[in-house]
């Protein structure tokens, strides 16, 4: 009787550690070659920093932060507005100066990445039809992103982005990014990268005038409350394959100018509805820390891989951001999503 029931014991740990296996993230050994860019995306504050926001990134290894002043315009609008003073102070020229300066200060390299943001619609459904509607917007977009330009090459920023997620205007009209890439070549002496969709980037045609094949690399992985490592591992497969094809062709290093996951219920599956939908979801600081693992295992050692920036991570400066509980949200700040990125950076 008693070895029976040692037996059903001894099966029932061995279960146990089955499932361990399918749940627990193992660290991996082998941090990101330090060549390569250990980013995190700094969240633009709405007043002036109260303290170094730079040194607790570098705690954790990270050896690049991107900027993001934004402009904001509405649908089936040319005029585009920056610069205000209803902005955050962060996204205006005067906080970008001293984002870039305190990067600096730390030793940390810097891709400055000016994004627009819709009223009333994502960016990248964003389209105009009529023709001089859409001239009117390119010759405003141009204005606005040669601005920024200046101000990278006057600050010796490192990397430069040209737009992100523009993705119908990117798709239908790639003579005119062009043309813009020559002018901005011609204002700025830094690296140069166009932040494309997850689901676009292979659309897109001017990446041979680029130095990075920029991916916002927001994968739909495995639909899972908690999915596991190795459940993860292998979604990124067939990925992988695509974008090292991807590569092959354009003969340019491949970085994820954005990545990062909710911690959040099922948050490496569709982002969208995850962001959408995070008010009723629970907060999973596993599932996030178990998709960080997966992507680092992935991609740490491939080697056109060329790094990325985690999206995001928020000054202690102030709280009224806008952006809901920082438990839910993308930040891996004092959570297990930041031990997994100190061992990987």
């Amino acid at each position: 009787m008693h070895f029976k029931i040692l037996l059903l014991l001894s099966f029932s740990c061995l279960l146990s550690l089955e499932s361990c296996k399918e749940t627990e993230p193992i660290i991996s050994s082998t941090p990101i070659p330090e060549h390569k860019i250990k980013g995190m995306a700094l969240v633009a504050p709405p007043s002036p920093f109260v303290e170094d926001p730079i040194e607790p990134m570098g705690a954790i290894g990270v050896n690049w932060v991107s900027i993001h002043p934004y402009g904001f315009f509405r649908k089936n609008s040319e005029f585009i507005q920056y610069n205000g003073k209803h902005q955050w102070w962060g996204e205006r020229p005067e906080g970008v100066i001293k984002s870039v300066e305190y990067a600096h200060q730390n030793g940390v390299k810097v891709l400055l990445k000016p994004q627009l943001w819709t009223y009333d619609q994502w960016i990248g459904d964003f389209d105009i039809e009529d023709e001089q509607t859409l001239l009117t917007w390119q010759q405003n977009y141009e204005e606005f992103i040669l601005e920024f330009a200046r101000m990278a090459d006057s600050l010796q920023v490192e990397m430069f982005c040209i737009a992100t997620e523009i993705k119908q205007i990117a798709h239908k009209h790639p003579e005119y990014w062009r043309t813009l890439i020559k002018k901005i070549k011609t204002i700025y002496k830094g690296k140069l990268t166009y932040a494309a969709n997850w689901d676009s980037w292979q659309k897109i045609t001017f990446w041979d005038d680029l130095d990075y094949i920029g991916v916002d690399a927001y994968f739909p992985l495995v639909q899972n409350k908690t999915p596991s490592v190795s459940k993860l591992l292998k979604a990124w497969q067939p990925i992988l394959k695509e974008l090292e094809d991807f590569h092959n062709r354009y003969d340019k290093p491949i970085l994820f100018t954005e990545f990062g996951y909710m911690s959040v219920d099922d948050c490496a599956y569709n982002h969208w509805e995850v962001e959408a939908q995070k008010g009723t979801r629970a907060i999973n600081e596993k599932a996030q820390a178990n998709a960080l693992q997966a992507l680092f295992e992935t991609f740490s050692e491939v080697d056109w891989w060329h790094g990325g920036f985690q999206w995001k991570w928020y000054p202690s400066t102030g709280s009224n951001y806008g952006e809901g509980s920082w438990a839910k949200d993308y930040t891996p700040q004092g959570k297990d999503a930041e031990i997994v990125i100190k061992k990987y950076f």
